[in-house]
């Protein structure tokens, strides 16, 4: 897989307060600021483009899927990132006193697609998947 040639995603989720958003993507996770207005935020995550609407009726608790014995949210985003990056957001993370929906840890450990994932909620209870392969080239292995 050519990372090269990735385009810029785009996402769109609610939220009931934008100002908790702000403090979260920007101040917890080190996200820049694009355009905004009373109603939404767009966050430069990472080099794709994220919007935080203020939708609070649009807000509700994701369902869970089994993967490798831990419940994950089925609607949740994230970022694939390098491993060492990873460390160092979890660490940060964890000293943030963050409460995490699932702990740092490595999936699917000695098989193909070998990764380090971690979720936990933003202020709205959205779920966030940070994520690093041990072998990037393995981000699609059957």
């Amino acid at each position: 897989m050519s990372t090269q040639a990735i385009r810029p995603f785009h996402l769109a989720f609610p939220v009931d307060d934008l100002e908790a958003a702000r403090g979260f993507y920007i101040g917890l996770l080190g996200c820049g600021e694009g355009r905004s207005s009373d109603h939404w935020v767009d966050f430069d995550f990472h080099g794709h483009q994220i919007v935080a609407h203020l939708a609070p009726e649009e807000l509700g608790e994701a369902k869970a899927s089994a993967v490798d014995g831990h419940n994950v949210p089925c609607r949740h985003f994230g970022l694939v990132m390098e491993m060492d990056e990873w460390q160092e957001t979890a660490d940060r993370l964890k000293t943030a006193g963050i409460q995490f929906v699932i702990e740092p840890y490595i999936r699917f450990k000695g098989q193909p697609g070998e990764q380090a994932t971690m979720f936990f909620l933003d202020p709205a209870g959205n779920a966030v998947e940070l994520k690093a392969f041990k072998n990037i080239d393995q981000l699609f292995a059957k």
